[in-house]
């Protein structure tokens, strides 16, 4: 597609359908830019939005993160799984405060070096907080330029559910062969804007879609129901109300032993919950 006809194209949607009230685009402050990104990571937006106003209730600045006990803030993250996120955030917090007096740094190297924030997440901090313009490459801006500049011989009118049971007819797609041309048409006086468009506009094929599904770095997420990421957020929330030993997890959760035993073994690994007298507790 040529690339002019594709910028209009992404900018005329943005103007009609985008998501301009979403709170985190009302705010240029980069801690709060920074929860957020952390948030949507393997999150849907319904589901993100009144967690993001309760945690900035709770901890409004990184300041006020890096004094809560990992306790508080696994508390406050409950309802959006992955707890190991919540971790890295205080821990991103904590080395904001401590090593940059509170200021987040301002470019793409020093903000990679930060727990839990890779390539993405650190250009999107720098476009969003500061309109700095690099190359950001994530799930919804992948979608969009698969869907124009790589189409497969898939309707478009395929449903989502449906497109990992057919056979690819087309190879693979690369972030390799998708940056140089993220990099062609980035707004260079308005990155911010240009990615929030580009954000809209892949969640919206991913409505009908997931061009994501000819991409080499598609990974399809599992069912939450039933899985053991289910199991580990029931474990985990029951130790947050209490210290409980790994027979009363089992007991009070109904779960197998080694089941049981082997979550315990990982959250202890990832230093989520600690052990002592027999009780495991965060």
């Amino acid at each position: 597609m040529n690339l002019s006809k594709f910028k209009k194209t992404i900018w005329d949607y943005y103007k009609t359908h985008g998501r301009h009230d979403l709170p985190w685009r009302k705010t240029k402050d980069p801690y709060k830019i920074l929860v957020s990104e952390i948030m949507l990571q393997q999150t849907q937006v319904p589901r993100v939005i009144e967690k993001y106003k309760s945690f900035l209730r709770k901890f409004p600045t990184v300041e006020s993160l890096t004094k809560a006990s990992l306790k508080d803030v696994l508390l406050e993250w409950q309802g959006l799984g992955y707890n190991r996120r919540a971790k890295y955030l205080k821990l991103c917090a904590e080395k904001v405060v401590h090593e940059y007096n509170g200021r987040f740094p301002q470019t793409h190297k020093e903000l990679v070096a930060l727990p839990g924030i890779g390539p993405a997440t650190a250009g999107d901090i720098l476009a969003f907080a500061y309109n700095i313009p690099v190359p950001v490459i994530e799930t919804n801006i992948r979608s969009v330029f698969i869907h124009f500049f790589f189409p497969a011989s898939l309707p478009p009118s395929l449903k989502l559910q449906r497109t990992s049971k057919l056979r690819r007819t087309s190879p693979l797609i690369s972030d390799k062969d998708i940056l140089p041309l993220i990099e062609k048409v980035l707004d260079k006086n308005n990155p911010r804007e240009w990615y929030w468009a580009l954000f809209d506009y892949g969640a919206h094929l991913k409505q009908t879609r997931n061009p994501n599904t000819q991409s080499t770095h598609y990974v399809k997420q599992s069912p939450f129901k039933g899985s053991n990421r289910e199991k580990r957020s029931h474990i985990l929330k029951l130790i947050l109300t209490a210290p409980k030993s790994e027979k009363e997890i089992v007991e009070t959760l109904g779960y197998e032993k080694d089941v049981v035993q082997k979550n315990l073994e990982q959250m202890m690994k990832e230093d989520l919950i600690k052990k002592e007298k027999g009780k495991f507790f965060v």
